[in-house]
């Protein structure tokens, strides 16, 4: 009993969670914070204790991700009001072609959701896609499921975005291997959960495919005209540019281990550039220049953007910072010790285990960021002293956090009114796509484990 109560009392929480949140329309970081709080006293923390915990995972998650989703947000609005994200997926366009035009679609949102948050990335391509399927003639969303879903796998899976960046500096795994390996892992689950499961969804909810689209609900968007965009290249290579610094920080590392080469100046410079925060800062000041400087707009006109930007991400700070705290509660008060006594004798993978209970917590709470921080606490030790690929963690944690987003989740509403969907339709679209790419990750994941 001794080892159930800390998870009876997790349960409990995640139902009191729901509850203060669904049925008391509490606001999610007031929600979190209050259940941390009751959580850290039923699992028998001192007042004194209770305060620091919280304090402590306030502080700790905002200290690890605040400049990232700030400098990431600051980016991707930078690249919006340039027209920059509107060059790339024209371009990818007209060069694939009306009969691949899914393909095109999948790359243009795959590299412009690898700068900008789901729900920009959504805002900014939405009319895009919107203007196409109308030349085209094709309907909305035969070309909006296969956006959607390389706009949430980057989202899940790939650093510099906040979910797998925190969870990397949870597990301390490399953030460049979990790059690195988790591009492996996005593009065959993009192609399955895009162009593939489109054809699918046709079959299942046919009349879906013939909605004209709720193009309204956007607001105002922006519209350029082709020759008042930056150039391809420059905005793509604005776009992937703290891609690019990671990623060759990584194949640094990689070359100075494998050759056994002395540590020095050059790699210390190395690591330094290929830091998230360094990468998105360096990044954001060649976006400054790219997208307003070398094009002659004022430097007061680019600030105003970025300004806007960060106000529009406050409350996902604060709700992630929630979700740092209850995370830090869970693990001072013993709830990882207790799944670890549970599954001691398991031959259950760690990998498996940390999809799992991320899967279970998305379920419940809505919140990917939420789940997969929960899960990290919860999994953390439950790894010690074995030898798991952290960045396999990292990726299989996010895969099981994204899985069956249904009404408790904002992606699911977001997703409902933009293609005017029924909720019918939203579940066999939406809800089915995002399992199918939980699924595909945890397949995939499990798959390099086994060459790793």
């Amino acid at each position: 009993m001794e080892n159930i109560y800390p998870l009876i009392i997790v349960a409990l929480a995640v139902v009191t969670l729901l509850l203060l949140i669904m049925k008391w329309n509490l606001n999610t970081f007031i929600a979190l914070i209050v259940v941390s709080l009751l959580t850290a006293l039923a699992l028998g923390m001192s007042p004194g204790e209770i305060v620091e915990t919280v304090q402590g995972g306030l502080g700790g998650t905002l200290g690890d991700i605040a400049l990232i989703f700030v400098f990431g947000a600051m980016l991707g609005k930078l690249l919006a009001d340039a027209g920059g994200a509107h060059r790339i997926a024209l371009t990818l366009i007209n060069v694939f072609g009306k009969k691949r035009i899914q393909w095109a679609v999948v790359v243009a949102s795959f590299i412009i959701g690898i700068a900008l948050f789901f729900e920009v990335g959504l805002v900014l391509l939405i009319p895009i896609v919107y203007q196409i399927a109308k030349e085209v003639k094709l309907p909305l969303l035969y070309l909006g499921v296969p956006m959607t879903a390389a706009l949430s796998v980057t989202h899940g899976f790939l650093p510099p975005h906040p979910g797998p960046t925190v969870i990397a500096q949870q597990y301390e795994a490399n953030i460049g291997m979990v790059l690195l390996i988790g591009i492996v892992i996005a593009i065959p689950t993009v192609i399955i959960a895009g162009p593939l499961f489109t054809k699918v969804a046709q079959k299942l909810v046919p009349d879906a495919f013939s909605r004209i689209g709720n193009i309204g609900s956007l607001g105002t968007t922006k519209t350029f005209e082709e020759e008042e965009t930056p150039g391809f290249g420059i905005s793509a290579l604005t776009a992937l540019s703290p891609v690019i610094l990671m990623a060759v920080t990584t194949i640094v590392q990689l070359v100075q281990e494998i050759a056994g080469l002395a540590d020095n100046l050059f790699f210390e410079i190395a690591r330094v550039i290929g830091d998230p925060t360094m990468a998105l800062l360096l990044s954001l000041l060649f976006a400054i220049y790219t997208m307003g400087i070398a094009r002659k707009i004022p430097m007061k006109t680019l600030m105003s953007s970025a300004e806007e930007s960060v106000r529009g991400i406050s409350i996902v700070l604060l709700v992630t910072a929630g979700g740092g705290a209850l995370k830090q509660v869970l693990i001072d008060g013993g709830v990882g010790d207790a799944v670890a006594n549970i599954f001691s004798g398991s031959n259950m993978s760690p990998i498996l285990l940390a999809w799992l209970i991320a899967a279970i917590l998305r379920v419940s709470l809505g919140s990917a960021t939420v789940a997969a921080l929960t899960t990290a606490g919860m999994v953390i030790p439950l790894i010690e002293g074995t030898d798991v690929n952290l960045a396999l963690m990292v990726l299989a944690t996010g895969a099981g956090s994204l899985i069956a987003s249904h009404v408790n989740d904002t992606g699911f509403w977001i997703f409902k009114e933009y293609f005017n969907l029924s909720m019918k339709e939203t579940f066999a679209t939406w809800t089915l796509l995002e399992t199918i790419i939980s699924v595909s990750g945890l397949v995939f994941t499990l798959l390099i484990s086994l060459v790793i």
